[in-house]
């Protein structure tokens, strides 16, 4: 199962909600192609708007149970995932677990990879 991370807190709802909707389109596309998705953010965002907090530092014992359920990361290069607190934080945890890590372009088209090439490296 692929634990697909992506960047999601910020100070700009509409920010958070354009993060929200393509993580769950390149999820619908990944499980499309017949692969097993778990995608915290399609799984948190609606939960967090019942007076949640949005950041890792509250979800992270979560994500850490689900990056233990996955085989893989693959991290969703969207705006500010270098940047991102989280992600950052998923791809060390998924590293120390000796999971594999892969980065999934965020060209805004149809695809949110490329079959042949977006695997990476453990």
């Amino acid at each position: 199962m692929i634990y697909l991370a992506s960047p999601y807190t910020h100070p700009d709802p509409k920010v958070r909600e354009h993060r929200y909707q393509e993580a769950c389109r390149c999820a619908a596309q990944l499980i499309r192609t017949g692969h097993h998705v778990l995608s915290p953010i399609s799984h948190s965002h609606g939960i967090a708007q019942y007076g949640l907090p949005g950041d890792w530092a509250y979800w992270e014992s979560l994500d850490r149970r689900f990056l233990e359920m996955c085989d893989e990361v693959g991290v969703l290069m969207l705006d500010g995932w270098k940047e991102s607190n989280g992600v950052q934080a998923e791809i060390r945890i998924a590293r120390e677990m000796d999971k594999l890590v892969s980065f999934l372009p965020a060209a805004g088209g149809e695809e949110c990879h490329n079959d042949q090439d977006w695997r990476g490296s453990r």
